[in-house]
C-alpha cells in the first residue's frame, strides 16, 4: 500500500483516489503520524501531499524527521516538495512570482518519475514559495520559466519532489508520473478492487451497527441512494429511510426515487413533505452559508420529528449520511490544516441528536460511489444521474429563495436536461444544471417588451469533482437549449453558458 501524509491539501484524498484507480491500496493519514506508526503499516511508498501553509511560517506542519530514515521511497507534492527540501537542508523562499494554473514543464532528466515523458509537459501549479537551493544529494530534474527547481530526485534514497500537482486532470501526463513512482520505484502491488471495497464497507456497517437500527436521510442524489443501499444490504429492514421533500428538489424527483426504493424492498421508507417549512425559513435569506446552515438544521429537525413520531418504537442508534470525500474536503473536516471552502448540510450536525454518525462513503469519490452502486445492482438511470447537492436548488438560485424563483429554475433545469438527453449529450457530461441569477434584463417577445430573469447553464467534465473543465457543448445544441428554455419557461428571457474551470471557480454557484 501507499501512505499519504495529509498536510491540509484540498487534493490529499484525490492523490489517494488516483493511487486506488491504479489498483493500489492507499491510506491517507495525518501529517504528524510517527515514523514508527508508518513502519507498522509497511507501505511500499510514502507521498507528502500539498497544503495551504508555507514552510517559512512559524508553526507550519512538519512530518516526523525519522521518516526519511525508514528506507521507503518518498514523493513530495507542492508543499510536500518544499517541506522535504527544507528539512533535508535546502532553501525555500517566497517566490518573486507565483505560478497558478497550467504551466509548461521543461524536463531535463527523463529518469525516475519522468520516464516515458516528453521534453515539454503541461502540468498544473498552485504555489507561491519555491525551492531555490537543493539539499546535498538531490538533483534538479525539471524546471519552468519561473521555477528553476520544479522537481528534484535522489535516486540513491528514492526521494522525489515535484512543485506541481500530478493528481489533477489538468496535468496531462500526471497519471504516468504517478505510475512511475508506484510501480517502477515503489514496486507496489495491484490489489485494490471495487468489489473488495464494497464487501469491506458492508462488513464494516454490520460490525458497527450490530443489532441496532439506523435512520438515513434520502436527498434524491446518487450518494445518499448508494449509502442507503449499502446499509440495507448490511442490516435489511433495520434501516429506516426518511425522504424529506424540501421543495428544493428537481422536477419529479420525489416520485422517482421513492418509487425505486419501495420497488426494491425498502419497507422502512418515510416520505415527509416539508416544502412549506423550508421555503418559510429561507425567505429573505441571500447569504450562501446562511442558506446551507438553515437547510442543514432544518433537515435535522425533520429527522428528529420523524424519529420521535413514526420511528419512536425502534431502537435507533445511528444516523447515516451520504457524505463523500469531496464534501469533507471542501468543509475542511479532513485535516486541521485544511482551508474551508464551504460547509455542507450533512456536515453541520448539532450534537444534541445523540446518534452515532455512519458515513459508509466518506472516503470515496463520485466515480467510486457509482462503481460501488453498479456492484450493488442499482439501475443505470438513477446511478448515472448527474451529481446533485444536498441543499438542492437553494444553492442554484443566487440570492433569495422564493416560490416563483424555484418554479422557474425547476422548469429551466428540466428543459435543459431533457434536451441534453434527447441529443445524446447527457452522458458525455459529468454534471449539468441550470442556475437562476438574481438579475432581470430587457427582452422582446411577440413584439412586446419583457423584463425577466437570466438563466446560466453549467456543464462540466470531471472525474471526481475536485477539478473540472467546462464541457465543450456543440453550438447548435446550445442554440436549441436556449430556444427551448426561453420558449417554454415563463419568466426567463436570456440564457448564458458558463465557461469557467474549477479551479478557480467551484462547480456549484453557492
Amino acid at each position: 500500500m501507499i501512505v499519504i501524509l495529509n498536510f491540509g491539501s484540498q487534493f490529499a484524498h484525490l492523490i489517494g483516489r488516483r493511487v486506488r484507480d491504479m489498483g493500489v491500496r492507499a491510506e491517507v493519514v495525518p501529517y504528524d503520524i510517527s515514523a514508527s506508526e508508518i513502519e507498522k503499516l509497511a507501505p511500499s511508498g510514502i507521498i507528502f501531499s500539498g497544503g495551504p501553509a508555507s514552510v517559512l511560517e512559524k508553526g507550519s506542519p512538519r512530518p516526523d524527521k525519522k521518516i526519511f530514515d525508514l528506507g521507503i521511497p518518498i514523493l513530495g507534492i507542492c508543499y510536500g516538495h518544499q517541506v522535504m527540501a527544507h528539512m533535508l537542508g535546502g532553501k525555500v523562499v517566497k517566490g518573486k512570482q507565483g505560478e497558478f494554473g497550467k504551466e509548461t514543464l521543461l524536463v531535463k532528466h527523463k529518469k525516475g518519475l519522468f520516464v516515458g515523458l516528453s521534453a515539454k509537459e503541461t502540468v498544473w501549479f498552485s504555489h507561491g514559495d519555491q525551492v531555490v537551493k537543493l539539499p546535498k544529494g538531490l538533483v534538479g530534474t525539471v524546471s519552468t520559466k519561473h521555477c528553476a527547481h520544479a522537481a528534484f530526485a535522489d535516486a540513491r534514497r528514492n526521494f522525489f519532489g515535484i512543485q506541481f500537482h500530478p493528481e489533477v486532470t489538468h496535468t496531462l501526463h500526471g497519471k504516468k508520473m504517478l505510475e512511475n513512482f508506484l510501480f517502477s520505484i515503489c514496486h507496489a502491488k495491484r490489489d485494490w478492487k471495487i468489489a473488495s471495497i464494497t464487501e469491506e464497507i458492508v462488513d464494516g456497517i454490520t460490525r458497527e451497527v450490530g443489532g441496532e437500527h439506523v435512520v438515513v436521510g434520502i436527498s434524491g442524489g446518487v450518494d445518499s441512494l448508494v449509502a442507503a443501499t449499502l446499509i440495507h444490504r448490511a442490516i435489511g429492514n433495520r434501516l429506516h429511510a426518511v425522504f424529506v421533500d424540501t421543495g428544493l428538489l428537481r422536477k419529479g424527483e420525489v416520485a422517482q426515487v421513492a418509487g425505486y426504493l419501495r420497488k426494491h424492498g425498502f419497507r422502512g421508507l418515510h416520505v415527509v413533505d416539508a416544502s412549506k417549512t423550508f421555503l418559510k425559513r429561507l425567505a429573505g435569506v441571500s447569504d450562501p452559508e446562511a442558506k446551507r446552515t438553515i437547510i442543514g438544521y432544518s433537515f435535522i429537525e425533520i429527522f428528529e420529528k420523524a424519529i420521535k413520531g413514526e420511528l419512536k418504537k425502534y431502537r435507533i442508534t445511528h444516523l447515516a449520511q451520504g457524505t463523500i470525500y469531496p464534501d469533507r474536503v471542501e468543509s475542511a473536516s479532513t485535516s486541521t490544516t485544511a482551508a474551508k471552502i464551504k460547509s455542507h448540510h450533512n456536515l453541520t450536525l448539532p450534537e444534541k441528536m445523540g446518534f452515532k454518525i455512519l458515513e459508509p462513503l466518506r472516503d470515496l469519490y463520485k466515480d467510486e460511489v457509482r462503481k460501488v452502486g453498479a456492484a450493488l445492482g442499482l439501475p443505470h438511470e438513477l446511478l448515472w444521474r448527474h451529481p446533485f447537492p444536498g441543499p438542492g436548488l437553494a444553492i442554484r438560485i443566487v440570492g433569495e429563495i422564493t416560490k416563483e424563483r424555484l418554479e422557474i429554475l425547476r422548469e429551466a433545469d428540466a428543459v435543459f436536461i431533457e434536451v441534453l438527453r434527447k441529443a445524446g449529450e447527457y452522458e458525455k457530461i459529468w454534471q449539468a444544471f441550470a442556475v437562476l441569477l438574481p438579475l432581470k434584463t430587457v427582452g422582446v417577445m411577440g413584439d412586446g417588451r419583457t423584463y425577466e430573469y437570466i438563466v446560466a447553464l453549467r456543464a462540466v467534465d470531471s472525474v471526481d469533482g475536485m477539478s473540472a473543465d467546462w464541457h465543450k457543448m456543440p453550438t447548435e445544441l446550445l442554440e436549441k437549449i436556449s430556444s427551448a428554455i426561453v420558449g417554454k419557461v415563463r419568466g426567463v428571457n436570456r440564457v448564458l453558458y458558463d465557461i469557467t474551470q474549477k479551479p478557480p471557480a467551484t462547480i456549484e454557484y453557492e
